[in-house]
C-alpha cells in the first residue's frame, strides 16, 4: 500500500514553541508586541504570516512530507491564494486545498485549477467541505438550505470536472448550469484536480463513493474509525478500488511518553482548551505504531498537525514519517 503524509498549513495562525497560544507568527504589529521593552527587531515590517507559511512549507518537503493541506480558516488566510504563494517555493509537494463549493462559479473554480496545473507541474488537489454551522455559513454569505450544501457539492465536482475534461459540456442543474462550456487550446487536456471529501454518515459516504477520490474521516479511536470505514465500503461497492481512505489527526510525539503527556498537559493549559484536538500523544515509537495501526486498517493519506507546525513538521519528519514508512515496507516484503 502506498502511503501519502500530508502536513497541515496554519492560515489562521500558529503557536510558538513553549507555547501554545495561538498567534500570527511573522506579523509585526504594534498590537501584537513580540518582544520586549528595549529590545528591537531588525526585520520591521518586511516580513509577514505568509513568509511564515511559506517557512513551514519548505520545512514539510525537507522533512519528507508528500503534500501540504491548506486548510480552510474563516479567520485565516484564503487557502487558494496561499496554494499560489507555496507552490513557487516547493518542488514536490501536492498542494491540498480546502475550500467550500459556495465560493462561486465552478467553471470559474475549473479554471483556475487547471491555471494552478499547469504553473504546479499537476500539484493541485481540492478538498471541497460543507461550510461548517448554520451560523459560520450565513456569516460567510452563504444562505443556502441545509438540505442544498451536499447535493450543491456533488454538482459543483460534475461540472468542474466536465468541463476540464470536456472542450463542449453542456449541464443544467438546481445549483449550476453551463452551455458549451470547456477549456481548448493551452487549458484543454489538463488533468483535473483529485476530490477529496470529507463528513460522516450514509450520505457523505454515498457522495464520496459516487465522485470523490479520497475520503478523509477526522480523527477517530482505531476501533471507531474501522467501523466507519466498514459502512463506507458497504456502500462503495461499485467502486470498490476507486476511493481512496484519509485521515486527518493530530500529534503529539516526544522523546518519551511522560515527556509528551506534559505537553499536551502544559498546551490545555496555555489554550484553555481540551488539549490538542484527537492528538495521538505519546513516544515517537507509539506515535509511530498508532499510525502504522491506522494504515493497516485502510488509511492511505494521512493529514497530521502540531503546535508548532514549523518546528513540528521537522520532529515528525526525522522521527514518526521513516519509522511509519519502514514498518509498512518491511511487512509488504514479508507479506510477498
Amino acid at each position: 500500500m502506498s502511503i501519502e503524509f500530508f502536513w497541515r498549513l496554519p492560515t489562521g495562525g500558529d503557536g510558538r514553541y513553549g507555547n501554545g497560544t495561538q498567534s500570527r507568527r511573522g506579523e509585526r504589529v504594534s498590537s501584537q508586541p513580540y518582544f520586549t521593552e528595549g529590545v528591537s527587531d531588525p526585520r520591521g515590517t518586511k516580513f509577514n504570516y505568509f513568509d511564515y507559511l511559506d517557512q513551514v512549507a519548505r520545512a514539510a518537503e525537507l522533512a519528507g512530507f508528500d503534500g501540504l493541506q491548506i486548510r480552510n480558516d474563516p479567520e485565516g488566510d484564503e487557502p487558494w491564494i496561499v496554494a499560489g504563494y507555496v507552490a513557487r517555493s516547493t518542488r514536490r509537494l501536492r498542494l491540498l486545498t480546502e475550500f467550500d463549493a459556495s465560493r462561486g462559479s465552478a467553471v470559474y473554480a475549473a479554471k483556475n485549477a487547471v491555471s494552478y496545473q499547469r504553473y504546479s507541474g499537476g500539484r493541485f488537489a481540492w478538498q471541497i467541505g460543507a461550510g461548517g454551522t448554520d451560523a459560520e455559513r450565513r456569516r460567510q454569505g452563504d444562505f443556502a438550505a441545509d438540505a442544498a450544501v451536499g447535493p450543491r457539492i456533488e454538482e459543483f465536482v460534475t461540472v468542474a470536472r466536465g468541463v476540464i475534461q470536456s472542450p463542449s459540456f453542456t449541464f443544467k442543474g438546481p445549483y449550476f448550469e453551463v452551455l458549451n462550456g470547456g477549456f481548448k487550446g493551452p487549458l484543454g487536456g489538463i488533468p483535473a484536480p483529485r476530490v477529496h471529501l470529507s463528513g460522516s454518515g450514509a450520505e457523505s459516504y454515498e457522495r464520496s463513493a459516487r465522485i470523490a477520490d479520497v475520503h478523509i474521516f477526522e480523527s477517530l479511536p482505531l476501533g471507531e474509525l474501522e467501523a466507519e470505514i466498514g459502512k463506507l465500503r458497504a456502500i462503495n461497492r461499485e467502486r470498490p478500488n476507486a476511493l481512496e481512505l484519509g485521515l486527518r489527526i493530530d500529534v503529539l510525539a516526544r522523546e518519551t511518553q511522560e515527556e509528551a503527556e506534559f505537553d499536551a498537559r502544559r498546551q490545555r493549559e496555555q489554550t484553555r482548551d481540551a488539549g490538542p484536538n484527537g492528538a495521538l500523544v505519546g513516544s515517537h515509537e507509539q506515535v509511530a505504531g498508532w499510525l502504522v495501526d491506522y494504515a493497516r486498517a485502510g488509511v492511505s493519506h494521512f493529514i497530521l498537525g502540531a503546535v508548532p507546525h514549523l518546528e513540528e513538521a521537522y520532529r515528525v519528519g526525522e522521527h514518526i514519517l521513516p519509522a511509519v514508512r519502514g514498518t509498512l515496507a518491511s511487512s509488504s516484503r514479508n507479506a510477498a
